[in-house]
């Protein structure tokens, strides 16, 4: 079992930055990427970014350029600097892990407000 706990949300003005920051524990031995979503009011959940254990990302289109995301492995955070949001960034945003063993993001965090005002 991995458990994960997100931190980091808030209200910005457009043009700002955030920090998201997501700390696993429990089995994390056996994490191999480590992904953000987000999902806006009315909107489906959208994958935003991904980490794999050997440091390989890969971004959405709606962020790339914008957003980074980066671990500290010692530390079992997965962190998503965001730069430049605008109010289309507002949203929850999840923290979730893959395991080795399987193909889908079995485990996810509870989620932090980002709230992006013009």
């Amino acid at each position: 079992q991995v458990q994960l706990v997100e931190s980091g949300g808030g209200s910005v003005q457009a043009g700002g930055s955030l920090t998201l920051s997501c700390a696993a524990s429990g089995s994390t031995v056996s994490i191999n990427v480590m992904g953000w979503y987000r999902q806006a009011p009315g909107k489906q959940r959208e994958s935003i970014a991904f980490i794999h254990e050997g440091g390989g990302t890969s971004y959405a289109d709606s962020v790339k350029g914008r957003f980074t995301i980066s671990r500290d492995n010692a530390k079992n955070k997965v962190y998503l600097q965001m730069n430049r949001l605008n109010p289309e960034d507002t949203a929850v945003y999840y923290c979730a892990a893959k395991t080795l063993t399987r193909d889908t993001f079995d485990y996810w965090g509870q989620g932090t407000q980002v709230t992006v005002s013009s």
